[in-house]
């Protein structure tokens, strides 16, 4: 699953003792596997090479221009729902034929740049939008390809926050709304509907809804074509899971499986956008033990990593495995582990079963690739962490450590 073991007692990133890159680098610190994103890109992608297809990174999961370029080197393509994240795909060296541009709010310099750039396509989520890019695209004398993200109404059974496939969502129009925006891209100036988009969600652990929405995609298609439109691509998004705790994600090769089985000899390029299943047990955060307390009612280890670094446990309430670096034999202890921030909701674990370690050791924070550092902010004036890349025994310092003057530079 990935490239953190031990070894005599100690925590290795491949082959780089974790105590080692935090005596070069501090905490809190974030530590990527070159190796364990390589093996997660590549069984994710060979398991859709019975079908036409192109994967392509979900970069708001991880962002890091040294993790984009170990992906494009693998022939990987990337989502992206920013003019900050295609600045961050061009500067990693990633082809623009093979970025989708995804998102509710594209502004028009982002189109116009995303425009200039020759990227592949748009996912187009409203009328709106579609008028947007069809003015901006024709001003500036260029065609845009356009798919437009189909809201199937599917219950993706994930945490509301991140569930984005259901009628109440932001995301996507529903069908017959849908209909009616591709009769008005034949229109259009400027675009061509080249496309079927969805997207139901993130940290899915069955791909039972992936298929209820297919189902509902295809029967979509058919009303596309007797209008006159033959979509090349059908793009389904992201959002198959991974292991944090307990969950029992399916594995690529059955959604691959599937997939094939569903589409057969549809005359489609299949377009896949994952991002956690790719990065997120590629990364661990690190943390120093700043404090140890007791209260009548609660023990507590007070970290130096805090909500502000990783928010998914305060945001999602979502689990993180925590361990030593370096393990000891003792006792354990039920904790909260928390951060120096002044919320009650800054917290990594809550009633965890922990040894008692002491101040001065370092926890590791697993599967935190994904939505970890992208998510991370200078809440409380706290300089961001810094980034590393371990590729066998090489380390790559992919991001320094924000200092105070950092955190001034732009005020005035």
């Amino acid at each position: 699953m990935h490239h953190f073991q031990y070894r005599g007692g100690e925590l290795y990133a491949e082959d780089v003792p974790v105590s080692t890159l935090v005596a070069a680098y501090g905490t809190p610190l974030y530590i990527y596997s070159a190796a364990t994103l390589r093996r997660h890109f590549a069984a994710f992608d060979s398991a859709f090479d019975g079908l036409p297809h192109l994967t392509c990174f979900s970069v708001k999961a991880n962002s890091n221009l040294a993790v984009l370029r170990t992906l494009g080197a693998m022939g990987a393509g990337v989502d992206i729902v920013s003019g900050g994240e295609l600045y961050r795909a061009l500067a990693a060296g990633i082809d623009p034929a093979k970025i989708v541009y995804s998102g509710v709010g594209k502004r028009g310099n982002e189109i116009e740049e995303a425009l200039n750039a020759g990227i592949l396509m748009f996912n187009v989520e409203s009328m709106g939008e579609l008028e947007r890019i069809s003015r901006i695209a024709a001003r500036l004398g260029k065609n845009a390809n356009v798919s437009l993200r189909i809201n199937p109404n599917v219950d993706p059974k994930t945490h509301p926050y991140i569930s984005t496939g259901l009628k109440k969502n932001k995301f996507g129009l529903d069908m017959e709304t849908s209909l009616a925006a591709y009769a008005r891209a034949m229109e259009l100036p400027g675009v061509t509907p080249v496309g079927i988009d969805c997207h139901i969600g993130s940290q899915l652990t069955s791909i039972e809804p992936f298929l209820e929405a297919l189902d509902k995609i295809l029967i979509f298609r058919e009303k596309l074509v007797a209008m006159g439109i033959s979509p090349r691509y059908l793009d389904l998004g992201g959002g198959l899971g991974i292991q944090y705790n307990e969950e029992e994600p399916p594995h690529p090769r059955e959604f691959g499986q599937a997939l094939t089985k569903a589409l057969g000899d549809l005359p489609l390029t299949l377009v896949l956008e994952p991002g956690r299943v790719i990065v997120g047990n590629a990364g661990i955060l690190v943390t120093e033990v700043v404090y140890t307390k007791k209260t009548p009612s609660k023990d507590f280890v007070i970290v130096d990593a805090a909500m502000n670094d990783l928010i998914r446990p305060s945001l999602y309430d979502s689990y993180h495995a925590i361990s030593e670096v370096r393990p000891a034999e003792r006792d354990t202890l039920n904790v909260d582990v928390v951060g120096p921030i002044c919320e009650s909701g800054d917290f990594l674990a809550r009633d965890r079963e922990l040894p008692a370690v002491a101040p001065g050791e370092y926890l590791a924070v697993y599967s935190a690739g994904a939505y970890g550092f992208t998510m991370s902010s200078n809440y409380n004036s706290r300089p961001r962490a810094a980034e590393v890349l371990v590729d066998g025994d090489t380390v790559t310092l992919a991001r320094r450590r924000e200092t105070y003057e950092d955190l001034v530079a732009l005020e005035r």
